[in-house]
């Protein structure tokens, strides 16, 4: 990277930090910090859904598939996509008629405070270790792009760049200093910010890939055979399958998306947030998986994890590869204080509020928000330090993820529809499924627990021979539905917390929704009107360049003025009452 290229950098970081800031002070209660009020607009609900799934994460896992296998990683992503549409049809709007602040609150009410126990912590559990995957993924992208000279004390001496654990540790504490100052509303803001820039960047990097590959057929030529199937003989049609259902479960219940579905005035809107991710995700996959796959073909021997990033370090002039670079900064960030943000509210109103201080005032509730915010960053920084014992990005993200969401989400969108899944049923389903994924996939896999204890050898051997993908969508997605089929038609009574959640139903529909609030799209504008200009500078830097980096600052300039005309025709509109 060049000078310019952190300047860049620096400029983004500062510019997402003001954001917080400039939101903080619209934090006046626990209400506005974890769910915006109930006032966001549904685009902006969109945007930030789809950028809660993205993070460097996205470009380390995700493009080193794409660099190893082709086609499959695109076929993966939209697995998301297919699962966002079904969501906004079925749940979207079912979540937003709950008249419920967190989704904690739902589970508390619909299945009892035990299970909110369980809900919480596996939650937590399972997210901060994604989360924490995140944040080492940027970490790698920033560590190969940043060499430091011999002596210097962030240096890893073996590669002769930043070293991982620093990076870590300073792009770490930013997340946690804009999550804590802003709420959400400074989370979906940063993931509208960064939806924009990061796709305006990824719409240069293509073309230019391809003009240095020398055109298409340069391109398939120098890939290797069946580089352009849909599925390997890992990732098969039945893996895609389970992940639909799984990321159905996740988009549908996954506490981050739910408060996407709550932070909208109308249940209307939480349909449209839910389509617009959806569509998204079967669009984009096919624009940033691309350059990994694109650069198979300039290096076949690069390291997979930095494939995406040394793709954008070939191609993009002096300046746009830091502004790519922020953005992915800022899809990490969205991604790890979306999270942060979810589970900092459940701590903070269903566990502090509820339990401890049910007399606190809302000034305390949000200095005790964002100490939780805190804890909880420092929480997921050690982990990210830790992932490479874990056994890296890809295998942590895919196994735990197919794991564990089916088994404990599956059960709260069943219980959006079912009178009769109760408490039992879902400690059930998360026993029974998490108890069998450990004993299969610690158990008796090659060098597991029991695989050469007498007696399991030969079901080892089986399990061993298995497809692991399918061994896990089995376990993960195929028992839990299973397991409520059969809870539904053995229990005989209707479940206490359907009546409670009915009444909740009822009393939202009577309310009077909130009207959506005007400043994001001011906000967007402004910020996208800062970095056009700061693109501007970057043109007088690559003259040789300037034709594409014009393009690039004209259309923020465009959307500037887009966005800001949606802001001045809003404030006008007089205040009234939207249907819920």
């Amino acid at each position: 990277m060049e000078l310019i290229d952190y300047l860049v950098l620096m400029a983004y970081v500062v510019g997402v930090l003001a954001i917080g800031s400039f939101f903080g002070k619209q934090v006046k209660s626990s209400k506005d910090m974890f769910s915006a009020g109930g006032r966001s607009p549904w685009w902006v609900s969109g945007l930030s859904g789809f950028m809660t799934m993205f993070s460097a994460g996205t470009f380390v896992v995700w493009g080193g598939i794409a660099y190893k296998y082709g086609i499959v990683a695109m076929a993966i992503n939209m697995c998301y996509g297919i699962a966002g549409l079904l969501v906004g049809f079925f749940v979207a709007g079912r979540w937003r008629k709950m008249g419920v602040q967190t989704p904690a609150e739902y589970i508390q009410l619909r299945f009892g405070k035990a299970a909110i126990n369980l809900y919480t912590w596996t939650m937590i559990v399972y997210r901060m270790v994604g989360v924490a995957v995140a944040l080492y993924s940027l970490a790698v992208i920033l560590t190969a792009l940043m060499p430091l000279g011999e002596g210097h004390f962030l240096r890893n001496e073996t590669t002769g760049n930043l070293s991982l654990v620093w990076a870590i540790l300073f792009f770490g504490t930013f997340m946690i200093v804009y999550t804590m100052s802003g709420g959400l509303w400074s989370v979906l803001m940063a993931d509208v910010l960064q939806f924009i820039v990061l796709n305006l960047a990824v719409i240069f990097v293509v073309p230019l890939c391809f003009m240095h590959l020398g055109g298409l057929s340069n391109f398939a030529a120098s890939v290797p055979e069946g580089f352009f199937r849909p599925v390997t003989s890992e990732y098969t049609w039945f893996f895609l399958a389970g992940w639909c259902m799984i990321h159905f479960f996740m988009v549908g219940a996954e506490w981050a998306f739910v408060q996407r579905f709550l932070c909208v005035p109308t249940a209307t809107d939480a349909r449209k947030s839910a389509w617009m991710f959806g569509v998204l995700y079967l669009i984009s996959p096919w624009l940033w998986l691309l350059p990994p796959m694109l650069y198979r073909g300039i290096d076949p021997a690069a390291n997979p994890e930095q494939a995406y990033i040394l793709a954008c370090q070939t191609v993009l002039p002096a300046g746009m590869l830091g502004m790519m670079l922020a953005a992915m900064v800022s899809a990490t960030a969205s991604m790890v204080s979306a999270q942060l943000n979810v589970f900092a509210s459940v701590l903070t109103s269903d566990f502090y509020h509820g339990f401890f201080r049910p007399h606190a005032t809302e000034s305390h509730l949000v200095s005790v928000g964002r100490l939780m915010t805190v804890l909880l960053g420092i929480v997921i920084i050690v982990l990210a330090i830790l992932v490479p014992a874990m056994g890296g990005a890809q295998d942590v993200i895919i196994t735990v993820t197919s794991l564990l969401v089916g088994p404990l989400l599956a059960p709260s969108i069943w219980g959006l529809f079912s009178r009769k899944i109760n408490q039992k049923s879902v400690w059930l389903v998360a026993m029974i499924c998490f108890g069998l994924g450990i004993f299969v996939e610690f158990g008796l896999t090659a060098g597991g627990w029991f695989s050469n204890l007498a007696g399991f050898e030969s079901i080892g051997r089986l399990i061993q021979e298995m497809n692991p993908r399918t061994r896990q969508m089995a376990i993960g997605v195929a028992l839990p539905i299973i397991l409520l089929v059969l809870q539904e038609f053995l229990n005989r009574r209707v479940s206490r917390g359907w009546d409670v959640i009915a009444q909740k139903v009822t009393d939202e529909i009577g309310a009077v929704a909130p009207v959506t609030s005007p400043l994001p799209a001011l906000v967007v504008s402004c910020s996208l009107l800062y970095f056009g200009i700061l693109m501007v500078f970057i043109a007088f830097i690559n003259p040789e360049e300037w034709k594409v980096i014009a393009i690039f600052f004209g259309i923020l300039f465009v959307l500037s003025g887009l966005l800001f005309g949606v802001y001045l025709r809003k404030t006008r509109q007089p205040v009234g009452r939207e249907e819920t």
